[in-house]
């Protein structure tokens, strides 16, 4: 069986995880502890050397790189829609040129911003102002070329596609990690893009029930986030479980 060695507070986990689901690919969930540091393990090692999540074994064939597995798993198993990564040459191209730019990108402003407004303020660490404000603007430039560039047109999905590809799925799930944001912020940043906000709901009724399931991590970390802000300022217990849910390394 596949398996898939994954931690759901990861987004490129997420995204794998939530493509199984959708088209009944049978695996193996192992979780990599993050907030352990199970993935500077030895023995994960030698699953994937760059020690980062997702990683799969498929019998004896492994890889890592969350972008990598998704394609792979959409050739390698029966019953896959052609839509997720077209057999059309020139389709799969844009899926891919979408995904390159991706971890250039949208990754590169989304989660050092999120880091250092939200997770890390909760595990006692000290903010970057610079880094903060340079993971702003290119988030800000991020979600604005997504909607000028790949979300134009009539269809619901990147590249005007009427049903989601490998590329939606990774990118919304990327996107997902500003709902741990407080209100202010997201207001801010996310909800000004109207269309960005459409297509994560209509990614999200495209994969239900399995969008919601995997993404219930996600919510249970923002209540205790949410807590730990209160005026009181949250409880030793409160902090020892979003230290034991939050990963060390987005």
């Amino acid at each position: 069986m596949l398996k898939v060695y994954a931690d759901r507070m990861s987004q490129p986990s997420r995204a794998v995880i939530i493509f199984c689901k959708v088209n009944g690919i049978e695996f193996e969930e192992i979780k990599v502890d993050l907030s352990k540091r199970q993935h500077i393990s030895p023995e994960f090692k030698e699953i994937n050397p760059m020690r980062q999540v997702p990683a799969i074994i498929d019998g004896r064939f492994k890889l890592f790189e969350s972008h990598a597995i998704l394609s792979y798993l959409a050739c390698a198993f029966p019953g896959v829609a052609d839509h997720w990564y077209p057999t059309d040459l020139f389709r799969r191209a844009k899926i891919n040129s979408v995904l390159d730019w991706h971890h250039s990108n949208l990754r590169r402003g989304a989660a050092p911003f999120v880091l250092n407004t939200v997770l890390g303020p909760a595990l006692g660490l000290k903010s970057n102002p610079k880094v903060t404000a340079e993971a702003e603007k290119i988030l800000t430039s991020s979600l604005s070329k997504i909607e000028s560039i790949w979300l134009k047109g009539n269809g619901k999905f990147l590249l005007g596609s009427s049903q989601p590809s490998i590329a939606d799925l990774s990118l919304v799930c990327e996107i997902m990690q500003l709902e741990l944001l407080d209100e202010k912020d997201l207001d801010r940043i996310l909800y000004p893009h109207k269309k960005i906000v459409q297509w994560i709901e209509d990614t999200r009724n495209a994969t239900r029930p399995h969008f919601d399931e995997v993404h219930k991590i996600l919510f249970r970390a923002k209540a205790k986030l949410h807590k730990l802000q209160q005026p009181t300022g949250g409880n030793y217990d409160t902090m020892s479980s979003i230290k034991a849910m939050l990963p060390s390394k987005l």
